[in-house]
């Protein structure tokens, strides 16, 4: 009987196979095996082929979580009812536990639902409790290090990760967990050789796209975007291309090229039509093109796909920028609400809140949880830019200076980081640097923001010319002359206080 019991638990196991790729997990899953046939007469018989059956949901993601590619919400959703049945009648089955706890993450990433977050690390820690990790339960810490990234928990990610990597070094998805841990944190050494690392022992779509992320981080974006394009001609399922596709739309929109930006976004909504980060991505990018209309019509869709907070702030920018300040507010809050939700979930969701308090509510409160935040060792660019800016805005430029220079000097070519360095420095008297870095800002991308790109334009009219006078006044050492004519409403002769 016991015999016969090992057996069963031995077939209906599903072993873990791949965790997150940045904020979301990534499934794998290949190959499906089909058995041909024709029902009641045996194809062979006729010397026929049958068409394979369609697999379903559930058998899509069993072949998602046990060999490759991204599986759909559909499809992990069977994959979540499927395991939470097979496991009230198996509660001492450690790997069923870790797929149940990867697919909760790898859903939550996709739909919003914070909720899964604690659902999911109840499951992971329940396969922890069956197979503890000194005896060899990877899949779980494997998990755990997925579920961590995804809250945002980047030290707890590392933690997880580098256990994996010294108990077993080949399992390239805790070198796919390290990358995005290491990341987060800033260590951009560690990112690199991470990816090195995970490179050397895996070949496919997850090595490719967090090679390019790295590479996108370092400014290297003719390689970033050729091993995005790798990925996209690499994946396998109809979600994974989808997810391809949407990075490299990603690129080619920091690049400040909305139209081929969209090129890649609307392939990844013919494959997947409710995919979130595509409808956001596609949103900004008509935004650019002057298509309001269709892009709050998408920023609307993205937000029923996954009610983000970042997305609902996206969107009240983009009203407030033409003028309508009651939906603004509207989607100030409900951006407010939903991190807050998340929040109690485990979510870090300090630079989204952060975002909110330096622009649109109290720049002190953004300093103090950036500040936090520094402290506990996240110091990615991405934070060292909003805590720069929420100094700024609160009125200490002196102190802003210094992490809008980390943020902008480590290699990302970002139009928003430059934008925030330039009106720092422009606050400090720096006239030249402050007019170099305005123009950068503009020229890597134009319509960078519905809000803030127009500021710059206006802070770099009022700046003028550069003045005549050598080297001292280029580079911002004695403060320029008046520029003698400014456009209407510009104040150049007044050094700005903060301003968006």
């Amino acid at each position: 009987m016991k015999s016969r019991m090992k057996s069963r638990m031995k077939t209906e196991r599903v072993t873990l196979a791949v965790l997150l790729t940045g904020a979301g997990a990534v499934l794998a899953g290949a190959v499906l095996l089909y058995v041909p046939g024709v029902p009641g007469v045996p194809g062979a018989l006729r010397g026929e082929v049958a068409a394979p059956p369609a697999p379903g949901p559930l058998a899509r993601a069993r072949a998602a979580v046990s060999a490759g590619a991204q599986a759909t919400v559909p499809e992990l959703t069977a994959l979540i009812g499927d395991r939470e049945k097979w496991l009230r009648a198996h509660p001492r089955d450690d790997a069923a536990w870790a797929v149940l706890g990867a697919a909760y993450v790898e859903r939550a990433a996709r739909n919003g639902d914070t909720a899964s977050y604690v659902r999911a690390e109840k499951a992971l820690k329940r396969s922890l409790t069956v197979l503890p990790a000194a005896r060899g339960n990877v899949d779980a810490q494997l998990g755990l290090a997925a579920l961590a990234n995804a809250r945002g928990d980047f030290a707890a990610a590392k933690r997880w990760g580098e256990a994996v990597r010294k108990q077993e070094p080949r399992r390239w998805q805790a070198h796919a967990a390290l990358v995005d841990a290491y990341s987060g944190l800033g260590d951009h050494a560690a990112a690199d050789k991470a990816v090195e690392r995970l490179r050397k022992v895996h070949s496919g779509v997850p090595a490719l796209s967090r090679a390019s992320q790295v590479y996108r981080d370092k400014g290297w974006r003719e390689d970033a975007a050729a091993l995005a394009a790798d990925a996209v001609a690499l994946a396998v399922t109809p979600a994974e291309r989808a997810a391809c596709l949407q990075r490299l739309g990603d690129l080619a929109w920091e690049r400040g090229e909305p139209e081929e930006a969209i090129a890649s976004y609307e392939p990844a909504l013919r494959l997947l039509p409710g995919h979130a980060p595509s409808l956001a991505g596609r949103a900004r990018a008509l935004a650019a093109l002057g298509r309001i209309d269709e892009a709050l019509r998408d920023y609307g869709a993205a937000m029923d796909a996954a009610p983000l907070p970042e997305y609902a702030l996206e969107a009240g920018e983009l009203y407030e920028a033409h003028g309508l300040d009651g939906d603004a507010r509207a989607q100030y809050r409900l951006s407010h609400e939903w991190a807050s939700e998340s929040l109690t979930h485990g979510v870090n969701a300090t630079p989204v809140l952060a975002r909110y308090e330096a622009d649109h509510g109290d720049p002190a409160t953004a300093v103090r949880w950036l500040t936090a935040e520094w402290a506990r060792g996240h110091r990615s660019v991405q934070v060292a830019d909003a805590l720069g800016w929420a100094l700024y805005r609160a009125g200490k430029p002196e102190e802003a200076l210094r992490y809008a220079k980390r943020a902008t000097e480590q290699g990302l070519r970002s139009a928003l980081f430059t934008y925030h360095r330039g009106q720092i420095e422009r606050a400090l008297g720096q006239y030249g640097p402050a007019r170099r870095s305005l123009t950068q800002a503009l020229r890597t991308h134009p319509a960078f923001s519905p809000l803030l790109a127009p500021k710059a334009r206006q802070a770099l009219a009022a700046l003028g010319e550069p003045p005549t006078g050598g080297p001292a006044d280029v580079h911002g050492s004695k403060p320029a002359p008046k520029p003698a004519r400014s456009p209407a409403g510009a104040s150049p002769s007044a050094t700005p206080g903060p301003s968006r």
